[in-house]
């Protein structure tokens, strides 16, 4: 059974709207998975901020040409449940691989990264991404770094001092007390 225009504009805004908040598409082949098992992997996402959908591979790529990002054309030719990973990208193909290891049914196809088309290996190379956490860790790292090397510096005259002075003083009580 077709599927009709009004229906057609529909799913290509609701791909719209999943593009505008993920900062990666990941492609899986979906095929051999069951209802339930997807239901699953959309709930160990969501935890991540991270969707799943099952996409109209014509209507898909009408999507990503509106949002102007990259139209892997050989991606585009199969079954695909598309993995819209939100803020953390690391976090969320990591959690995707997870849930694979697990239930041994998706495959990684490949994904779309602003303009760039990853290959599979490259997309499963995002989960070793840093997370957002470890991201701020390194950067607040960085700022704190010269000013703890500042501390130490304006530090080292000052208990330098206090050393020469308690060694005049040691030396001078041992004079007293010879």
């Amino acid at each position: 059974m077709a599927i009709t225009r009004e229906k057609k504009e529909e799913l290509v805004s609701r791909y719209r709207d999943q593009l505008s908040h993920a900062s990666a598409v990941v492609f899986t082949n979906y095929k051999g998975t069951n209802v339930a098992q997807l239901r699953s992997l959309r709930g160990k996402l969501k935890e991540q901020n991270t969707s799943c959908m099952v996409v109209k591979n014509k209507l898909f790529k009408i999507a990503l040409g509106e949002m102007g990002l990259a139209q892997p054309d050989e991606l585009l030719n199969s079954t695909n449940a598309i993995v819209f990973v939100g803020e953390d990208i690391g976090k969320g193909v990591k959690a995707l691989k997870d849930w694979i290891k697990e239930a041994k049914v998706l495959e990684i196809r490949g994904a779309v990264l602003e303009k760039s088309v990853l290959n599979a290996a490259q997309a499963e190379s995002l989960s070793d991404l840093p997370t957002k956490e470890q991201t701020l860790a390194m950067v607040l790292g960085a700022i704190n770094a010269p000013a703890s090397t500042l501390v130490r510096m304006i530090n080292a005259p000052s208990s330098s001092l206090a050393r020469v002075i308690n060694a005049y003083v040691e030396k001078q009580q041992e004079a007293g007390a010879a």
